[in-house]
């Protein structure tokens, strides 16, 4: 476990959960793990929308961060860990709460409930009840055009007060909404932009960080872009950033994670795309347009490559089957 306030900045990577005939693949799970390890994030979300959380049991949840705990333990590498959760009923994340809390987590992202569209009152009592009850940091995940309800910046600030309540992830995708947000909140109250092809702006408005799914590919580079940005270096990170923007939409052109679990399949980061129903695997126009950014991207490729070499796994492109072949 390590200190939350000081980790909440730089790159977080919200981790692919890999499958392989239905079931939660430990031995991609732990690939994974070695893997991005070894690159320059700052922590680990798990099983929150990249993850498909709502398609996970809670069985599952728990396999999921014993299996990255006891992986990261093994490997001597130190990184939080923040739990996704959500619901559409209080009394239910609560209890999912009250049976995580024995967990080796450091915080919790919850989103706003989904599909009932709480007023802000319901949702400021909402989050305040969560925050009550949580034994663990909670980051709040205003998501809207996935919620269908978006914590309006008055009800941000107000849950910003609670001493449990640490942080944002903004995927509000309101470029008016995050740059207030960033003037008005209290010191110490950490925003992390969730909005992939919108970060950038974000970052140089002064978000403190990213939780990004497209850093799954490029992770460097996304990483470097903030360390520039920091650094006050804005042309070197605007050159970097042109280099990876095209990444953060292709990665959305079909349902996320199913074109992300494509590539890290293709490269043999994980043995399956494999995703849950409702989600499907990606079409086969999209992955014809996958295998070519990835042949363009030999950097990418290579940076898997080298920890596969590392574990002696064979260092080559992995043939998947192809949707609809």
């Amino acid at each position: 476990m390590t200190d939350l306030h000081n980790r909440l900045h730089g790159l977080w990577l919200p981790l692919v959960t890999p499958f392989r005939d239905g079931a939660l693949d430990t031995a991609s799970l732990r690939n994974l793990i070695r893997h991005y390890a070894a690159q320059p994030i700052e922590g680990l979300v798990l099983g929150a929308t990249s993850g498909e959380g709502l398609a996970l049991s809670l069985l599952e949840l728990a396999t999921l961060v014993e299996v990255v705990r006891d992986e990261l333990a093994m490997i001597r590498r130190e990184l939080p860990i923040c739990l996704g959760l959500t619901g559409a009923a209080t009394a239910r994340v609560i209890e999912a709460l009250d049976a995580t809390a024995p967990w080796p987590i450091d915080c919790y992202l919850i989103s706003s409930p989904f599909y009932v569209r709480p007023s802000q009152r319901g949702l400021l009592a909402h989050f305040t009840g969560l925050a009550e009850r949580a034994a663990h940091p909670i980051l709040l995940y205003n998501i809207p055009y996935r919620s269908s309800v978006g914590l309006e910046n008055e009800t941000l600030l107000r849950l910003a007060e609670h001493p449990s309540i640490v942080g944002c992830k903004d995927c509000c995708a309101n470029r008016a909404q995050t740059r207030e947000l960033l003037r008005l909140r209290p010191a110490g109250f950490r925003v992390l932009t969730g909005e992939d092809a919108q970060s950038f702006d974000a970052l140089q408005a002064g978000a403190d960080g990213a939780i990004l799914l497209s850093a799954h590919v490029e992770t460097a580079t996304f990483a470097a872009i903030q360390t520039h940005l920091k650094a006050g270096n804005h042309a070197a990170a605007a050159a970097l950033w042109e280099r990876v923007s095209e990444l953060t939409r292709l990665l959305f052109t079909e349902p996320s994670p199913a074109p992300a679990k494509y590539w890290l399949a293709r490269i043999g980061l994980i043995d399956s795309p494999q995703v849950r129903l409702p989600m499907v695997e990606v079409g086969e126009a999209l992955a014809a347009r996958l295998d070519q950014e990835i042949a363009r991207r030999p950097a990418a490729a290579a940076a898997a490559g080298c920890w596969l070499m590392r574990s002696s796994k064979p260092v080559q492109m992995r043939a998947i089957s192809r949707p609809g072949s």
